[in-house]
């Protein structure tokens, strides 16, 4: 295992980048993408089966892990390394899009966020250096900047007034992270700012000027669309370091990371492959398949007879059907396993296009699978 964290860019084809994380517990390929866990667990899988697709990490969630079990419990039992069973690299994200969310419970003030538990109405605070603490006591390798994430459609004057107060607690918790030595442990700033240019580089410059070991890209993906999220990426990403891995949180489709990489990003997660399949939705190179659709009652092919996963190569369409209009727990966790193992064997097919310098023609094919699997499944 390493003991420095840094970031290795191994090829550029066009803006699209192949490289390695160096963490702590490992290295992760990218571009990557991470799996949720949010509570310790990646819904319906076991950590064998998430490792099994070739996931190089997962990501947990500073908000729901200090409510429960709680931050200092999960030191005392080991770090989150141990007590789920994860000895791969883990992100933690810092809270920020959880307060968003919670926005009738919560109140932002320069010293942090206090809060109402949406478990039992307990009353919390989390400021930048609160935010750090827990996850340190997790463990975790990456570990984010506390900020404000605003929801779209907003003003100017919110948008300025939460980058603003971002940078501002992007410093506090820099200096949170470098008061304890953490060998192999990375801390990453957030740029914030809308879908406006002016704010988006501004954070990013002030970013850069604090240092940080990667930039990560909050606030898209909260309603504004996929071509507006786009045209903030063609503004943003150029504007960070190019040593240093980008991530683009909470993102997303598969065609929204196809793009994305298009424009130099390298990291992302979604609860969406897992929160797809336990509703019936699978993701695959055909394109996206509904099981609670009638059509697939008779079907006997399975979802890809040429992936490596079992759940995409062994089971029928129709015994997935079946599964899911059932409301069988089963179903749910087949389709979970489908899906991330799609969404890695996608990231494998980006890396290997960009180291055969063949980005344009994976990305131009994808998209005609896609289209062409619309109406084949």
């Amino acid at each position: 295992m390493t003991k420095q964290f840094k970031f290795t860019l191994h090829k550029k084809d066009g803006a699209a980048r192949r490289g390695t994380v160096h963490t702590a517990h490992g290295d992760i390929r990218t571009p990557a993408f991470m799996p949720v866990g949010t509570v310790g667990t990646v819904k319906g899988l076991y950590m064998d089966q998430v490792k099994g697709t070739g996931a190089d990490i997962i990501l947990g969630n500073t908000y729901h892990l200090m409510l429960r079990p709680g931050a200092e419990q999960v030191a005392a039992l080991g770090g989150l390394h141990k007590f789920t069973g994860w000895q791969g690299p883990i992100l933690t994200d810092s809270g920020g899009f959880q307060i968003m969310s919670l926005s009738k419970i919560r109140k932002i003030k320069e010293a942090g966020a206090t809060f109402s538990s949406h478990i039992d109405g307990r009353k919390y605070e989390l400021s930048p250096e609160r935010a750090m603490e827990i996850q340190r006591l997790l463990g975790s390798d990456i570990q984010m900047q506390l900020d404000q994430c605003i929801q779209f459609p907003h003003t100017e004057k919110e948008a300025e007034k939460a980058m603003q107060l971002s940078l501002r607690w992007a410093e506090r918790s820099r200096k949170a992270f470098q008061s304890v030595s953490q060998p192999g442990h990375g801390n990453f700033g957030i740029v914030q700012g809308g879908t406006d240019e002016r704010m988006r580089l501004a954070s990013a410059e002030g970013l850069k000027q604090i240092g940080f070991e990667g930039y990560a890209i909050g606030g898209l993906a909260v309603g504004e669309g996929q071509k507006l999220m786009l045209s903030t990426l063609d503004f943003t990403t150029p504007a960070l370091p190019v040593d240093r891995p980008r991530y683009l949180m909470g993102v997303g489709t598969p065609d929204d990371i196809l793009e994305s990489v298009a424009r130099g990003v390298d990291m992302f997660d979604c609860v969406m492959p897992t929160r797809s399949g336990r509703h019936g939705q699978a993701f695959t190179r055909f394109g996206k398949i509904n099981l609670r659709n009638a059509k697939h009652a008779d079907d006997p092919r399975p979802l890809d007879a040429e992936h490596p996963c079992p759940a995409l190569s062994q089971y029928s369409r129709a015994y997935l059907h079946h599964l899911i209009r059932s409301g069988e727990l089963l179903g749910m966790m087949l389709l979970s396993w489908a899906n991330i193992a799609y969404y890695q064997s996608l990231m494998q097919g980006m890396r290997d296009a960009i180291d055969a310098s063949k980005f344009e023609e994976f990305r131009a094919a994808t998209h005609e699978q896609w289209k062409m699997g619309d109406v084949a499944t």
